[in-house]
C-alpha cells in the first residue's frame, strides 16, 4: 500500500515505527498538503458569496493553485520515501579497500544529491502555498480567517522541515558549486517564506482578536 493511501492512523503509526520511511520529509510533505488544503477550503466557502463577488475570479485562481500544490505535495510524500532507500543502502556499502572507499564516496555523493531533490521541492511547494495563503488571508471569507492562519502554520513548518532534510544531506556532498547553489535557494525560501508566513499569522490574529 502506498504511503498516501494509508489512513491517518496508519500513517502516524508507520511514522512512529522503527522503520526508515516515512520520515521527516514525508511528514513535511503531508503537513504542507494539509496546510494548503485549508486555504482551498476558505476559498470554496468564499466563492458564491455576494459579499466577495468582486474578488471571486481571483479566489477561484487561488483555489486552482492550491489544488495543484496539494497534489504535488501528496506525490512528494511517496517520492521522499523512494529517494531515501538508495541513500540508506549507500551508507551500508563496504569501505575496507581504497576502491571500495572510492565507490562508496561516489555513490553517497550521487544519492545525497538525489535525496536533496525531494525536500527541496517540498520547500518550493510550501513557499508557493504560503504565498497563496497570503492573498487568501487578504480577500477570503472573514468567517474562516483563522483557517488561513492554521494553514500557513502547517506550511511554515513544512518549509523548515524541508530545510532540515536538505541541510543534513548537504553535509556529505563534496561538490562545492552544488552546495553553494542549494544553500542560496534554501536561504531565500526560508527567509522570505517565514517572513510572509509570520505576516499572515499577524494579520489573522489582528482580525480575530477583540
Amino acid at each position: 500500500m502506498s504511503l498516501v493511501d494509508k489512513s491517518c492512523r496508519e500513517f502516524v503509526d508507520a511514522l512512529a515505527a522503527k522503520v526508515p520511511v516515512p520520515g521527516g520529509g514525508g511528514a513535511a510533505a503531508l503537513g504542507g498538503a494539509i496546510g494548503i488544503a485549508l486555504s482551498t477550503m476558505v476559498g470554496n466557502f468564499t466563492v458564491g458569496k455576494k459579499k466577495y463577488a468582486d474578488v471571486e475570479s481571483e479566489v477561484k485562481e487561488l483555489i486552482e493553485k492550491g489544488l495543484k500544490i496539494q497534489a504535488d505535495l501528496m506525490d512528494l510524500v511517496a517520492k521522499d520515501a523512494e529517494a531515501f532507500e538508495p541513500l540508506s543502502q549507500a551508507y551500508g556499502l563496504p569501505s575496507e579497500t581504497e576502491e571500495q572507499k572510492k565507490i562508496k564516496a561516489e555513490t553517497l555523493e550521487r544519492e545525497s544529491k538525489n535525496a536533496i531533490a525531494v525536500p527541496l521541492e517540498i520547500m518550493r511547494k510550501a513557499y508557493e502555498g504560503i504565498k497563496v495563503h497570503q492573498r487568501m488571508g487578504e480577500i477570503g471569507s472573514r468567517l474562516l480567517i483563522s483557517d488561513v492562519g492554521c494553514g500557513v502554520v502547517f506550511l511554515r513548518a513544512a518549509l523548515i522541515a524541508g530545510q532540515l532534510n536538505v541541510v543534513i544531506n548537504l553535509n556529505t556532498i563534496k561538490d562545492t558549486d552544488f552546495v553553494h547553489r542549494t544553500k542560496e535557494e534554501v536561504d531565500h525560501l526560508v527567509n522570505d517564506g517565514i517572513q510572509v508566513a509570520d505576516e499572515v499569522c499577524r494579520l489573522v490574529l489582528g482580525q480575530i482578536s477583540s
